[in-house]
């Protein structure tokens, strides 16, 4: 929990909401230090110096590998605030502040999907794929090269579905549970798992238990996400709310992760197109199961709808998760 103010509190639902309007307001500013790239310095540095030996050894310090990585990140967001409060309660709060919406991407979210967009259409449109293909290959994976609008368009909504819970409704659930501490402990294991939680030889056993970890920690903020996205289109004029809830649970395990697969349903169901499909990763096919029904063929204006639903999405969850904590308020 936060040293400053209650886990699930009026106090601290404030503060929360305050982040995500500093995160609207400024985003990731490129001149401010990022809690995340320290920690991304941090496994680098273990992962260079552990991730050798034999299968038992590696699985055993991955495990040690979350421990130090999460727990510390807890332990020193936690040490900070504490210090800081001692010097002064204000500034304490405006460390919080500021912490927590490190742990947002909202607006960074909006803009990496308006990057893929903006070549594509709208006043200034010039139909540069070429533009729109570079844009998307550094939000995915994949070979983007060769994709036409469709494809492009399939990526940067996957991409703004799927990282609506890592990047905003996640962080905000642990945020209200326990603070700017475990929230930075909860982007940890994300970065743990953006970096070694891979199935290949090199990351199969030492990456295991962070793969693990970040499921576990994702696994109710993703279903609680699919649920505020359904409710939010309740109010985004074009919206297919008809049977998307039904279809969403019925398609979300076909995702190989346990949790990417229900915001992505939730999202290709109301929008009345069709996620997943085939892939290519550095020269290597892949196929994932589709998620959907085709009612209409994917385009560039599909990532703006993309875009609107992920800010519904996450002000519903707010609401979602603020509505108890001001019920216990009137009721106490």
């Amino acid at each position: 929990m936060s040293p400053l103010v209650e886990p699930f509190s009026l106090s601290l639902l404030g503060l929360v909401v305050a982040a995500v309007l500093l995160d609207l307001a400024l985003g990731d500013p490129p001149w401010l230090p990022h809690p995340v790239v320290g920690m991304g310095k941090v496994i680098a540095r273990l992962e260079g110096a552990w991730n050798h030996g034999a299968a038992a050894a590696r699985r055993r310090r991955g495990r040690w590998l979350v421990l130090v990585v999460v727990g510390g990140s807890w332990a020193l967001g936690w040490a900070l605030l504490a210090a800081l409060a001692w010097l002064s309660p204000w500034l304490a709060l405006a460390a919080e502040l500021g912490l927590l919406a490190t742990t947002l991407a909202a607006r960074g979210l909006a803009e990496a999907g308006r990057a893929v967009a903006g070549p594509l259409a709208g006043p200034l449109a010039r139909g540069d794929l070429a533009e729109a293909r570079q844009a998307l290959s550094m939000i995915v994976g994949r070979d983007t090269t060769a994709l036409d609008e469709g494809e492009l368009a399939r990526g940067a909504v996957e991409t703004v579905a799927e990282n609506t819970v890592d990047g905003i409704t996640a962080p905000l659930f642990w945020a209200l549970l326990g603070g700017a501490p475990l929230a930075l402990a909860y982007k940890a294991a994300n970065t743990l798992d953006s970096m070694v939680g891979y199935q290949s030889p090199r990351y199969l056993d030492f990456g295991r238990a962070s793969a693990r970890f970040d499921d576990a920690v994702n696994w109710l903020p993703a279903r609680l996400t699919a649920l505020a996205l359904w409710l939010a289109a309740w109010a985004i004029p074009g919206s297919r709310l008809a049977g998307a809830l039904a279809a969403t649970r019925r398609e979300a395990p076909r995702h190989p992760s346990p949790n990417a697969g229900w915001p992505e349903a939730m999202v290709a169901n109301l929008l009345g197109v069709r996620l997943g499909g085939l892939n290519h990763y550095a020269g290597r096919s892949s196929h994932r199961a589709t998620l959907g029904t085709a009612l209409e063929p994917l385009s560039v204006v599909h990532i703006g709808c993309a875009i609107r639903l992920m800010h519904g999405g996450w002000l519903a969850f707010l609401l979602l998760m603020g509505l108890p904590i001001l019920a216990g308020e009137l009721l106490s």
